[in-house]
């Protein structure tokens, strides 16, 4: 193991972040055109990408302690203090770049999720009104499944017989 597999994994982490990065866009697509029958199964997806970064988020720091340990520095280093220590070569401007790029994904997700908050915040909260002003109303159906109010008058099928 090493700083090879190291670069691997924060490929593997970005590839995630921009997966959950797109499921958060659809959740927002989705959102916006009032489709809420499908945010179930996007925040369900949203879920599962999220259980797959955590878990390449712990691989990734189990490797990256391992090379901070190689290059002297404390297992508990972030990377960005491993990027300072790298030695000479190429590694420290791969390893950059990817800091970059984990931390440029990270802002957006984090805009894209707080956008959607905003939305669902809103949903919920229009659902609560449209309740409370339905309250009593007497053409509703009751929970035995029965008009609230009963007309005597005509009825399709003659209940009597």
């Amino acid at each position: 193991m090493g700083t090879n597999e190291l670069s691997a994994l924060l490929w593997k982490e970005r590839e995630l972040l921009e997966l959950l990065h797109f499921k958060l866009e659809e959740q927002h697509l989705l959102l916006v055109a009032g489709k809420s029958q499908w945010i179930q199964l996007a925040t369900r997806e949203i879920e599962n990408v999220l259980e797959k970064v955590n878990a390449a988020g712990l691989n990734r720091a189990v490797e990256a302690a391992r090379v901070a340990l190689s290059w002297g520095l404390d297992a508990a280093a972030p990377l960005s203090e491993i990027i300072e220590a790298a030695p000479e070569g190429p590694w420290n401007e791969i390893l950059g770049a990817h800091l970059a790029a984990l931390r440029h994904t990270g802002a957006e997700i984090g805009q894209l999720k707080d956008a959607n908050e905003q939305y669902l915040r809103a949903a919920h909260r229009s659902t609560q009104e449209t309740l409370a002003n339905l309250g009593d109303d007497p053409s509703l159906y009751g929970p035995a499944g029965a008009s609230a109010s009963r007309s005597a008058g005509a009825h399709i099928i003659d209940t009597n017989l």
